[in-house]
């Protein structure tokens, strides 16, 4: 197999590129850059393809005030031209009703297809200066007529608003140099020229849409990262707060698993002669207890070291409802004017059950210190016979709330951490003003001994 992959002859080996090639086409690189750079403005300007005008979203009834305003304009500006050529330029004939007519189109067909009416209005503009050649006075414009550069001008605008600034610099030019070749070539004599009057104003056109073409495109980028931004916001939230969740779940499950490895160790020292089937199963039980603590550790136990911050965290006890007076004593020491109320027989819950009920509250509380300063807050647990009931309700705020980046989120990881007990979680405004968030969390069933397991005092410190 190896005397196969090696080459047999050096004809195997690709020849070396020539120096000029090699040299990625350095000698009139930029040449064929720029050309390529004249060819694309070239071919956009001929590209008579659709491109309809954006529409504004908000207020319905504005979105389509620019397409009337622009069809105003285009009557207007065809009455006017059809004027100037009967008063001014003493043009009659059928030829002037067509020529003012294709003005007028021209700014319309621009609303959907800007190079189109581009092309439109100038080729009317040349045929339009062709026919009062022979008929214009002493001080007259030409080629341009006066109504001829103001018509034009919408048209040069709705092209800026739609194309790349190197196309509407090539329009631009194109309507410039048609300007001066005309007066260079064929100017009549008497006449006053148009060259600076058209260069000025189309040269500002130009320029103004493009402004408004770079704003509106600003604007559209500025609102989509805004809202990118916002859902990967409550991604993130969302994100931290199931990580958060694993990293709870593995230290309950493993505080578990720890006291059946034990348990299975201790055992046959409590039974007196023990059989060998007995120290079997029991050393069967640590054997399966030891390796599911070890798959455990390998797929949720990196999330300890998510955070170096918490590092000095990781073995402290879970927050139990046994802790609940001195969360609200905290609240009570921040502002808030908090009461509660426990119905039902108190008793202990499984580990999950208490750390979720504790985690609700405090995320429930929390909001109440950030979106209603001043408010009264009423926290009532009730123990059912199979299920945990919580509600914190707050009433309205007695003054306004600071502004809070990322607000709304903490509900998703309540939500979180209730669906994975098989929970409900609601929250919403209160009828007569405040905010409500109610929980409904099943109680894990006890043990066949009776006897409801107790909550972990701390975290097993070698998991």
């Amino acid at each position: 197999m190896n005397e196969q992959s090696e080459p047999t002859t050096p004809a195997a080996v690709p020849a070396p590129a020539p120096p000029a090639a090699a040299a990625g086409g350095s000698t009139g690189g930029p040449r064929e850059g720029s050309s390529a750079v004249v060819r694309g403005v070239v071919r956009d300007l001929l590209d008579l393809g659709s491109d309809p005008l954006p529409k504004m979203s908000r207020p319905r009834w504005l979105a389509w005030l620019p397409h009337v305003v622009l069809v105003y304009l285009a009557v207007y500006f065809r009455f006017l031209t059809m004027d100037q050529l009967h008063n001014h330029y003493d043009v009659n004939g059928g030829k002037v009703e067509l020529l003012s007519v294709l003005v007028g189109v021209s700014v319309v067909v621009a609303l959907r297809r800007p190079m189109a009416g581009f092309w439109l209005g100038l080729a009317t503009a040349g045929v339009i200066a062709w026919t009062i050649h022979d008929h214009v006075g002493q001080g007259q414009s030409w080629p341009w007529m006066p109504a001829g550069i103001f018509a034009f001008a919408p048209v040069l605008l709705l092209v800026a608003l739609r194309v790349r600034p190197q196309v509407t610099i090539g329009a631009v030019f194109v309507s410039i140099a048609f300007t001066g070749l005309a007066e260079g070539l064929f100017k009549p004599e008497h006449s006053a020229t148009s060259a600076p009057g058209a260069a000025l104003l189309f040269g500002f056109t130009g320029l103004l849409g493009y402004a408004l073409r770079a704003t509106r495109q600003a604007r559209t980028k500025l609102v989509e990262q805004e809202t990118l931004t916002e859902e990967e916001r409550a991604r993130r939230t969302l994100l931290e707060e199931r990580s958060r969740i694993a990293r709870e779940l593995h230290d309950v499950v493993a505080h578990h698993m720890s006291v059946i490895s034990i348990q299975a160790q201790v055992a046959p020292y409590l039974v007196e002669n023990p059989t060998e089937e007995l120290k079997e199963n029991l050393a069967g039980i640590r054997a399966n207890a030891v390796e599911a603590l070890t798959e455990l550790r390998r797929v949720l136990g990196v999330l300890r070291s998510e955070h170096g911050d918490e590092s000095a965290d990781l073995h402290h006890p879970q927050p139990t409802l046994a802790e609940l007076e001195g969360l609200v004593d905290n609240v009570r020491a921040a502002g808030l004017e908090v009461t509660t109320e426990i119905a039902g027989i108190r008793r202990p819950l499984s580990p999950g059950v208490e750390l979720t009920a504790y985690r609700i509250v405090q995320e429930a509380l929390s909001n109440c210190l950030r979106h209603a300063p001043g408010a009264r807050v009423e926290v009532g647990i009730a123990y059912g016979p199979r299920e945990l009931h919580l509600c914190v309700a707050n009433s309205a705020p007695t003054r306004a709330a600071a502004p809070s980046m990322g607000a709304g989120h903490g509900l998703l990881g309540m939500r979180e951490r209730a669906g994975m007990l098989g929970g409900e979680l609601a929250a919403g405004p209160r009828p007569g003003g405040g905010y409500e968030v109610s929980a409904v969390l099943p109680m894990d069933p006890v043990s066949p001994s009776g006897v409801v397991a107790p909550a972990p005092e701390t975290k097993e410190k070698d998991v």
